[in-house]
Parts: C-alpha cells; structure tokens; sequence
C-alpha cells in the first residue's frame, strides 16, 4: 500500500537513533566522531555538505596539530599528500627575515605538514567511517530536539525534516553553531575575533620547507599608514601551490572598515615578482571567513550538548591556529562521553563524568588563552604592533622565546627555561 504525499509536503522519515548525533564533519566533528567510535558507541555524523568541500583555512598545520593527526592514526608518510614544514620565516621590516625551526621536544614532532582543507576534511571523515561512524552527507541540522520537562538536547531535525536523536549531541558546526544559539549559547563580547582571507598561487615557494609570515600589513601607503594587527602569510602546499592570505584582528572601527579581500591583493602585489603573487598565477578565488578566538562562547558542555572546534571558541589569539585545538578537544570530548555513557546516561553520576570536558579544556587552554587575550589587546595598537616588528625581530633569543610563545610548542615536564616560563606563565594567569 502507498500513501500520497499533500502537495508541498515534506517525506516522513524514520527516527535514526545513535549513541551520540555529532553535527559537522570537519576537523572537530571528524576527530570526535572517530575516537567515539573507537571506544565502541554508535556515532551519527550530520554534514550540510557533500564532499569534497572547501573551506578558508591557511592550509599549514604546526607540530601541535601533527600530533594530534598522529594520535588520531592519522598515516603522514607520504609526502606527496602531507607537504611538510620544518620551521617559521617571518619577515618584518628588515630585508631579512627570522627563521625558527620547530625545536626537538619531547611532547611534539619537530616538523608540520600541510594539506589543502578541500581534502583533509575529507580524509577525517572517511578515516572516522572507517573507525566506525556513520557519514549522512548533505544533512543541514536546523534544530535541537528537547526534553520538555528538563530542557536537555535529545536529537536534531535537519532542514529537510529528518530527525536524529541520541543522549548526547556534539555542536561541530563553526563559528556560527546553529545549535548552540538554539540552546542559548552564545558569543562573549569580551573576546577577541579574527578574519582571515586566503586564496592559492602558482608559486616557486609551493614547495619551500617553512611556512612563512609577514608581519607588515598596513592600511594604506606601507610605513605612512596604520600597521594592521595581524600578518600576511605563506604556506607551501607542494606541487608548486601555496596557500596566500592574511589574518587580522577584528578591532576598532578602522580594522572593520578596511577592504580585506582589497589588502590581500595589494599586499600580494607588492611582493617580489618572483615569488609569482600575480593574478595570472591565482587558482581559485578569495575568500574570508570568521576566527573565533579564546572559548569566545562557553560553557563547552551542558544539557547534553558539547562544543567541539569553532563553535566553542577554540581558536588561538595568538596565532589564529584552530585545528590543533580542535582535535585536542575531540579527544577530551569523547573521553568525557564515553565515561558518561558507561556510568548510565541520566545518572547523576554520568553528570559528573562530563564536567570532566570542559575542566580538561579549562585546565589545558585556559590559562594559555588568557595570555592571548592580553597578547591581542597589545597589538592591536597599531603603535605597539610596529615596535615590535621594528625592534623585536633582531633579537633572536627574544624571538625564539616569542616563537615558541604564539606556536605553543612547549615540553609539558623536561623542557628548557623557556620552556618552563611559558608554562608557568600560562598556570599563573587566571583561566579564560
């Protein structure tokens, strides 16, 4: 027997259930949905797009979020699809630049890699599929399901009317995060945002061994105009492509009236000629997007919904990194959840196991953050910016201090004095 549909109306679907519903198959969502399943639990991943997709990124990931593709199980070796740095060039306004090789630590590998984010999302995702989880492409959640009596999140509706429910619900969905704002979480003013705006090049630095910054944006004629609170950057992809944009913090009016997309290609076009920034050899187009910086919206769980990467404000202000946090707080996620489910879901007990995410987030980054937070308020004084540029990048043991500072490259136990002044530096501060 076959019933027909009213006119307009939407197809009903069954209820999917799982252990848990992640919204987003990024590097955050991907990452959590991945170690969920590896602990055994049912994970639904709901992706608003199909693959492969693109999304605005630098493209260059330091040691810190090596490591974390390393404990996923992430396969690096092959360098033709892992383009790999060895360290930081960055220029100032000196003709030379100050190059930091990443240090031989302990708690992280001493070297990067880099891969266009139109398919290292998707090897995330189908790595989290092969460890287990269920991919539903071109699934846009639009809205949480809640318990009426309680108000916790017990599933998602998607745009298109299908319903997927589960004890707990991970909000992977960037820095907009439909569902957090849905469930009443929303941004801190009191934290600092970026942009950022990249496009790709032919260029002889496609296959260069360092990622590269450039410390000297200015808003109009270079050294008669406003240095911008931010840096140019280059990162080598291989193959003769890199990935070429900026970063800059969103701060005062003068930074949000400024044609970003305009100084990408002024700034590019003042480069040597050589380096090949031209448009004759541009791929793509460019394209911005949100930084959002400092856990600029908390709490990072409650009422069974978890933030996971953008949505909970994982960015570093020091540096606009995001995926390595984001990885880092999937790992503690689905620890927290795993725990959780196995104490019995709806237990006091299964609670308090999952205060234990944003505690580790708190205790991990927050303190770090805080620095950051200070650290953006500092440069984004064009003045301040300028004299550390001018006078800072000479002085290369105040650098390689710096360097370590914004790359969060750190041995957590055996380290040197640097090592341990930022660590104790980041435990001193109270936490964001």
């Amino acid at each position: 027997m076959s019933f027909a549909m009213p006119d307009g109306a939407a197809p009903a679907y069954p209820t999917e259930e799982a252990d848990v519903i992640v919204v987003g198959a990024g590097p955050a969502g991907a990452t959590t949905a991945a170690y969920l399943a590896r602990y055994g639990l049912s994970v639904t991943m709901l992706e608003k797009s199909t693959f492969p997709r693109d999304k605005v990124c630098g493209d260059g990931l330091t040691p810190r979020a090596t490591r974390a593709l390393t404990r996923l199980g992430i396969d690096l070796s092959d360098e033709t699809q892992w383009h790999r740095n060895i360290g930081l060039r960055s220029w100032g306004v000196h003709p030379y630049p100050f190059e930091f090789k990443w240090p031989e630590l302990t708690d992280f590998p001493p070297f990067g890699v880099a891969r266009a984010r139109k398919d290292f999302d998707e090897v995330l995702a189908r790595f989290a599929v092969a460890q287990g989880a269920a991919l539903i492409e071109g699934a846009a959640a639009e809205s949480p399901i809640l318990n009426d009596r309680t108000g916790r999140i017990e599933g998602v509706v998607t745009k298109d009317g299908r319903r997927f429910r589960a004890p707990y619900v991970v909000a992977a969905d960037g820095v907009s995060s439909r569902l957090a704002v849905a469930m009443g979480i929303t941004k801190r003013e009191d934290r600092p945002m970026g942009v950022a705006y990249r496009t790709y090049y032919r260029t002889p630095k496609g296959d260069d061994d360092h990622l590269e910054s450039y410390l000297t944006l200015w808003d109009g004629e270079p050294g008669k105009s406003n240095q911008m609170p931010g840096y140019g950057w280059m990162f080598p992809l291989g193959g003769g492509i890199a990935n070429v944009g900026l970063g800059v913090l969103n701060t005062g009016k003068s930074v949000q009236q400024t044609d970003l997309r305009g100084l990408l290609k002024n700034w590019a076009a003042s480069a040597p000629e050589a380096w090949g920034y031209r448009d004759a050899e541009e791929i793509g187009k460019i394209q911005g997007a949100a930084l959002p910086m400092a856990f600029n919206r908390t709490p990072h769980y409650g009422r069974g919904l978890l933030l996971v990467g953008d949505s909970g404000g994982m960015v570093s202000p020091f540096n606009g990194e995001g995926i390595a946090y984001a990885m880092e707080a999937a790992e503690a996620a689905a620890s927290a959840v795993a725990e959780a489910i196995s104490r019995g879901v709806g237990t006091g007990s299964a609670e308090r196991a999952m205060q234990a995410y944003p505690a580790v987030m708190k205790e991990s980054l927050g303190g770090y953050y805080r620095l950051g937070v200070t650290f953006s308020k500092l440069i984004g004084d064009p003045r301040i910016m300028h004299l550390c540029v001018k006078y800072g990048l000479p002085r290369k043991t105040l650098m390689n201090f710096v360097m370590k500072l914004l790359a969060h490259l750190t041995d957590s136990h055996d380290g040197d004095a640097t090592d341990r002044i930022i660590n104790a530096l980041s435990k001193a501060v109270p936490s964001v």
